[in-house]
């Protein structure tokens, strides 16, 4: 089930609530959750891959979506903000060296 866990960016300090395990969200919205977390064009090849697949691809992602949405944002400058517990959980479920 999905977790959630404190990410900050490094450079403004800003601080999020990252997710991370199975996406129910995903599953019942479909491309609509990365459109609202502002990845339009993640949303839009989610919407192409559900026409193309019949809304497979839906189900499918749906194991995978919170794991690239978090490796997205820490590869773009967020850091996990959570107690070492905590981060040390989500490294090895995200695979995080």
């Amino acid at each position: 089930m999905a977790t959630e866990i404190l990410i900050k960016h490094k450079d403004s300090g800003l601080i999020k609530t990252g997710i991370y395990g199975y996406s129910w969200t995903y599953l019942l919205f479909g491309w609509f959750v990365p459109l609202l977390r502002g990845e339009y064009g993640t949303a839009f090849l989610h919407l192409i891959f559900n026409l193309f697949t019949f809304y497979i691809f839906q189900i499918i992602e749906s194991f995978y979506y919170n794991k690239q949405y978090m490796t997205r944002k820490l590869t773009s400058g967020w850091v996990l903000a959570g107690n070492d517990s905590e981060n040390k959980k989500a490294k090895a479920v995200l695979q995080i060296v």
